[in-house]
């Protein structure tokens, strides 16, 4: 029988047989039917008031749905100020979701929200059909999708955190138990039982992945004879295919979210450089669940060490903006936010107008527009990853708003600050940056560009002809600038909270 959404929950009475444990097993004469009819299921969403959402507010969930293998056959969504504590929705909305499963004999609903277990169990009461929330369908792709053993270890920890707090009893009387080994005796209610066992179970898989994460920390490291480039960014921008375009890897690449669960690293001969060593991971999506990100530390161990890393994102699509920012929340959760990374801007044959791509370049001017689909733009790309690899240091003139003072100590800390001066309304910061430092830098400032660098004269050696010269360059001589504009320098002793890059 087909596997259906959910069933990975762990519910009250289930048995978690632990390591070591002898099991014994009757068998039977059964007879199985085999339903090959995917579940049919209603979508949900629940607006709160100032929260932004694209023109589609179920687009995404329709695509994770798509991809657990049910059928979409309605949706349903509400605005309103504030969630409701028992159903979530409004108790009219909550009707018409009921009616909607009766007329489309439905067999689960999808919220595009988190819900609490309460809120869970109150509407599968209500709508006479099972309910999952964002996290349990994603946990359940991911379920079904992991392939090797990394991958599922990885999946059951983060199942077992999320069903943790969630375990339903199956009965409605209470199992008295034994007295027995790792059991506190007799009267032992047996959902406390179960969570012990869940408990156990999660200890035993962080113990195995933290062994698993040490030895791919090792085998990362020991590659380290090649520079490294890890592709990055939200599930679906073709991350996989740009590896296929870049390497001729023939790695799986599928149009549906998530067709990536594991790290692949491929060969990649950079004219002009030699061997990369490039890799393809995980894909990322908004609201992914934490327990997820912690699960897969090892998996993402190819990124947490790369040199420079690839960010793609689908220009093409209309929420590219919230994407873009999804990724950029992850990798500051995963503590690899400063480090170097290049924005690349796919599937640019599929934008219709020019308008729509130069309206993501004018957010981001730095960005490389390419189309791993007709390798359009992948000269442009392989030159910027050489040149990017190719220096520790970099040159620049940094344009960056005067209020960003995060961004204007971090120049100062990280790198060797030249010269300041303010041009209309921007502060433009001449600086010395390494590369590994560049994360911030490109995500915060307004523009980048090489800088033309001069020698730095004092004042007291300086002459008129050197002022003249500097003045004609644009530059303000550092020790003319205005006296009301605040130095940043002082940060360079400050201590800085971030993680040191390797």
């Amino acid at each position: 029988m087909q596997k259906t959404l959910g069933s990975t929950r762990m519910k009250s009475g289930q048995t978690l047989t632990l390591s070591g444990a002898k099991t014994q097993h009757v068998r039977k004469q059964t007879h199985t039917v085999v339903d090959d009819t995917p579940e049919r299921s209603i979508l949900a969403r629940l607006i709160l008031s100032g929260q932004e959402v694209p023109d589609d507010p179920l687009e995404e969930l329709h695509g994770l749905a798509t991809t657990a293998g049910t059928q979409v056959v309605g949706e349903l969504i509400q605005r309103r100020s504030s969630a409701e504590h028992g159903t979530y929705l409004g108790k009219g909305k909550v009707e018409e979701m009921r009616l909607l499963v009766e007329r489309h004999s439905a067999d689960v609903v999808i919220f595009d929200n988190e819900l609490t277990p309460g809120q869970i169990r109150n509407l599968e009461k209500a709508v006479g059909a099972k309910v999952l929330d964002r996290t349990e369908l994603i946990l359940d792709i991911f379920a079904a999708g992991a392939r090797t053993h990394e991958a599922r270890l990885a999946v059951e920890l983060a199942q077992l955190q999320y069903s943790l707090p969630r375990l339903k009893r199956m009965w409605t009387h209470l199992s008295r138990q034994a007295m027995g080994v790792g059991m506190r005796g007799p009267g032992e209610k047996q959902l406390e039982v179960d969570r012990r066992l869940a408990q156990k179970r999660i200890h035993d898989l962080k113990e195995e992945l933290s062994k698993v994460e040490r030895r791919r920390e090792r085998e990362v490291s020991a590659r380290k004879e090649s520079p490294t480039v890890s592709l990055v960014g939200y599930t679906n921008a073709g991350k996989s295919t740009l590896m296929n375009a870049l390497t001729q890897a023939g790695v799986h690449a599928q149009d549906k979210l998530f067709a990536t669960l594991d790290t692949r690293t491929r060969r990649w001969h950079l004219a002009k450089w030699g061997i990369v060593l490039l890799s393809d991971t995980v894909g990322f999506i908004r609201d992914l669940p934490h327990s997820l990100v912690a699960s897969f530390k090892s998996t993402l161990e190819e990124t947490r060490q790369a040199d420079l890393l690839l960010h793609v994102a689908d220009a093409s699509s209309p929420d590219v903006f919230a994407q873009i920012s999804a990724v950029y929340a992850v990798l500051s959760e995963l503590q690899i936010e400063e480090k170097d990374t290049l924005l690349v801007l796919n599937k640019i044959d599929a934008i219709k107008s020019p308008a729509v791509l130069n309206r993501v370049l004018d957010r981001y001017p730095n960005a490389i527009p390419v189309s791993a689909k007709s390798a359009k733009g992948l000269e442009m790309l392989t030159e910027a990853v050489g040149e990017a690899l190719g220096r520790e240091f970099m040159d620049l003139d940094v344009d960056v708003d005067p209020a960003d003072g995060q961004l204007l100590a971090y120049l100062a800390a990280k790198g060797e600050v030249v010269a300041k001066q303010f041009v209309d309304s921007i502060m433009r910061v001449r600086v010395r940056m390494p590369t590994a430092a560049m994360g911030l830098v490109r995500r915060n400032a307004v523009t980048i560009r090489p800088a033309k660098m001069q020698p730095f004269v004092p004042s007291d050696l300086r002459t008129s002809d050197d002022d003249e010269s500097m003045k004609s360059s644009g530059e303000v001589p550092r020790d003319e600038l205005p006296a009301e504009l605040p130095d940043h320098s002082a940060a360079a002793n400050m201590t800085d909270s971030s993680p040191d890059v390797a």
